[in-house]
C-alpha cells in the first residue's frame, strides 16, 4: 500500500493505475467465465476421490457464483499493483517484472482465496449450494476459516506468475522488435500471454494439486510440504501431475483471452482516462 501511495502523487500515474484496474478486472472476469467448465474439470481430476466421484463431466458450471464475485476485484488489484510495483522499482527486467507480480499475488490472494476455496468445493460435490458451503465453512472454522489455503495458494501463485509474467514481458518485447515497432499489438500481446501462461501453467501443477487438496478438505488444517508428501506417496509423479493438460489448456486459452481483453481494455480507455 506504501508503494501504491507514492504512484498516486501524480495524475499520470492516476490514470495508469486506473487504467491498470479497469483492464485488469475484465481481464480477470473474461477468462473465468469463458474458460469455467476446464477449470472444473481440473479440479475434480485433482480431488482426492477422484475424477468421476467428485463429478466427472455433469453440472462443469458449479460454483460459477462464487467465481465470478472476486474474479473482478482480484484482477483487478494484480494488474494495479504490478503496475504500480513496476513503475516505482524503475527498471524492466525480468527480476523486476517477478517482483511486482509477486507482490500483486500477495495482495490479490486476500481477494480471490475465499471465492476460490468456495467455487473448488462446489465444483467437487455440486449437489451443494454456494450459499450452503460458505455457511458451513463459517459454522466450522469461522471467518478464519474463509481463508484455508491462503498459504497453499500463494506458494503456487508466486511461482507461477515468477515463471508467467518475465516470460509474457520478454516475448512482447521480442514480438515488437520482430514487427518494428516500440510496442507489439494486443493479439501478439494475448499470443504471448497464451504461451506464457501454458508453460508456467505445466511446470506448477504440483502446487496446483497441493493447493486444491487443501481447499477440498476439511477438520484439521494440512501444510502444504505435508500434502505434497500426501500426493507423491498416492501415486508418485504422475499424480502430483493430475490435471496438468486441463490445467495447461485452461492457462494457455485464459492467457490468450486474459492478456488479450488486459491490453485490449488498456488500449481503448488510454484514449478517455
Amino acid at each position: 500500500f506504501i508503494l501504491f501511495s507514492r504512484l498516486q502523487m501524480t495524475s499520470k500515474s492516476d490514470s495508469i493505475s486506473l487504467r491498470s484496474l479497469l483492464a485488469g478486472a475484465s481481464a480477470g472476469l473474461a477468462v473465468d467465465l469463458t474458460l469455467y467448465p476446464l477449470d472444473t474439470i481440473k479440479t475434480r481430476a485433482q480431488s482426492s476421490q477422484g475424477f468421476a466421484a467428485a463429478g466427472g463431466f455433469r453440472n462443469l458450471y458449479s460454483g460459477l457464483g462464487s467465481v465470478a464475485l472476486g474474479s473482478a476485484p482480484g484482477a483487478a488489484i494484480f494488474f494495479c499493483t504490478y503496475q504500480t510495483a513496476n513503475k516505482l522499482i524503475g527498471r524492466h527486467d525480468a527480476l523486476s517484472h517477478a517482483l511486482a507480480a509477486g507482490i500483486g499475488e500477495i495482495l490479490a490472494c486476500t481477494v480471490r482465496v475465499p471465492t476460490e476455496l468456495v467455487k473448488q468445493r462446489a465444483q467437487a460435490d455440486s449437489s451443494r449450494r454456494i450459499s450452503t458451503i460458505f455457511r458451513e465453512i463459517l459454522r466450522s472454522d469461522g471467518f478464519r476459516g474463509l481463508f484455508r489455503g491462503y498459504g497453499s495458494t500463494i506458494a503456487r501463485e508466486i511461482p507461477f506468475s515468477l515463471i508467467e509474467f518475465p516470460l509474457w514481458e520478454a516475448l512482447k518485447k521480442m514480438a515488437a522488435r520482430r514487427q518494428g515497432r516500440s510496442e507489439c499489438s494486443s493479439l501478439m500481446g494475448a499470443a504471448c500471454g497464451s504461451l506464457a501462461g501454458g508453460v508456467a501453467a505445466a511446470l506448477t501443477t504440483p502446487l496446483d494439486v497441493v493447493k486444491t487438496r487443501i481447499m477440498l478438505s476439511t477438520g484439521t488444517k494440512k501444510r502444504v510440504m505435508e500434502t505434497l508428501i500426501q500426493v507423491h506417496r498416492e501415486g508418485g509423479i504422475p499424480r502430483l501431475f493430475a490435471g496438468i493438460l486441463p490445467r495447461s489448456m485452461w492457462m494457455s486459452l485464459g492467457g490468450f483471452i486474459f492478456f488479450g481483453a488486459y491490453e485490449l481494455t488498456s488500449s481503448l480507455t488510454q484514449k478517455f482516462i
